[in-house]
């Protein structure tokens, strides 16, 4: 399944809306099926929170379609079989992914190699070894083409597959003097971004980037880090996303070793050389980069932890969406119909496992064997005709007779 161009242009209009960031845009889908009806009802509900939003035009989105493609890069949405599954399973997933480069490699098993911009020489050794090592046992090196560690790390695995994930747009290179290794990368591996062409990169931005260079990986290393370094964050992330995180010893006199021996003394699993992510991660690799189901579950407190990173609307009509809810949505149109003869059968369904007890959104669609689409708008259907209920947080009742 994959999205039409109108579809694919309506997407990037919604998500490059002001104060639209990924939770707003899975509730506005989940609520109203489509991003062109989201797009419709957006000035209304924003005036309903007492402020005003600029839309994305028309003209603004085809301009970024037409800057990417002069690129050669292009989008991906959430849901589409190029999206990379480990990243579709995190709670903030991107909607939309800018791709430049061989987009195969994001679907092949990856491991994050991150770490400190100003790393040591046995750093960047130890780190090009690692690189070179994963790469020859089957993963795709993430990191973020920052200086240091990330360098080391992607110029090792440019021959057995790396990727870069930029913290600005595909053609704002940071910093600069990666641009080479750039080119180079891209010829073998990919990059990606979320924002839009054109955007230099903030220090808002660098976190945001952190979390889909984790959200990429079954893994995360950090090699070099300072106690309170980035590198952390990323390490945060890949465990609030349920990744496994290592970390490389180092001397307790090195300021850059801080995070990583802090890492292990917090369950890390120390790293030491390739053989131990290896070992540990080997269990995965017959899924083809995809979780097993047990990993595949958002873990509590991390889309609390990630919303800090957007200034999101918020809309108290709109319910939270499961995470799921967008790859059910590109199918046909963004709103299609049921089947015929379904739709009462889907109707009753959902009905009967409602009652006077409220449930999540979540549960009944699991519990309703339906897809996150057919729920939501047969949820829209109930609630109009006023026999379910939906409570504070998204839960939701039936009101009995």
């Amino acid at each position: 399944m994959a999205l039409t161009d109108r579809q694919r242009l309506d997407w990037l209009r919604l998500i490059r809306s002001e104060s639209i960031g990924p939770r707003t845009f899975r509730a506005l889908m989940n609520r109203y099926g489509g991003a062109a009806a989201a797009l419709d009802a957006l000035p209304e509900l924003a005036r309903s929170t007492g402020r005003s939003i600029r839309i994305c035009s028309t003209a603004e989105a085809e301009r970024e379609i037409e800057a990417l493609r002069r690129c050669g890069g292009r989008l991906i949405a959430l849901g589409e079989p190029d999206y990379p599954r480990p990243l579709q399973a995190i709670d903030s997933a991107p909607p939309l992914l800018l791709v430049l480069g061989r987009g195969e490699v994001l679907l092949r098993p990856c491991v994050a190699l991150v770490g400190s911009r100003n790393a040591s020489a046995a750093g960047l050794k130890f780190t090009a070894r690692l690189a070179q090592d994963l790469g020859e046992a089957g993963f795709v090196v993430v990191s973020g083409l920052a200086r240091g560690i990330d360098t080391a790390a992607h110029g090792a695995s440019l021959a057995t597959g790396t990727v870069a994930v930029l913290a600005g747009g595909l053609d704002e290179i940071y910093p600069p003097q990666n641009a080479p290794l750039f080119e180079r990368l891209i010829m073998s591996g990919a990059a990606i971004s979320e924002m839009p062409m054109g955007w230099a990169p903030r220090g808002r931005d660098f976190p945001r980037r952190n979390r889909l260079v984790s959200g990429l990986a079954l893994g995360t290393v950090v090699v070099e880090a300072a106690r309170k370094s980035g590198s952390l964050i990323t390490a945060r992330f890949a465990n609030e996303q349920g990744r496994q995180v290592f970390a490389v010893p180092g001397s307790p006199l090195d300021p850059r070793a801080e995070g990583g021996n802090h890492l292990i003394r917090e369950g890390a699993t120390l790293c030491a050389e390739a053989a131990h992510v290896i070992e540990a991660l080997a269990p995965m690799m017959g899924h083809g980069g995809a979780l097993p189901t047990g990993l595949a579950q958002a873990r509590e407190g991390y889309e609390a932890a990630t919303e800090s990173l957007w200034d999101e609307l918020d809309l108290p009509e709109v319910s939270p969406a499961p995470k799921d809810a967008l790859p059910h949505a590109i199918a046909g149109s963004d709103l299609a119909p049921p089947p015929e003869g379904e739709g009462e059968g889907a109707r009753a369904r959902v009905l009967a496992l409602l009652g006077v007890a409220p449930v999540s959104l979540d549960d009944l669609i699991r519990a309703s064997g339906h897809s996150a689409r057919d729920v939501g708008r047969l949820l829209i259907e109930l609630e109009l005709d006023g026999v379910v209920l939906r409570h504070p947080g998204g839960a939701l009742s039936r009101v009995m007779p």
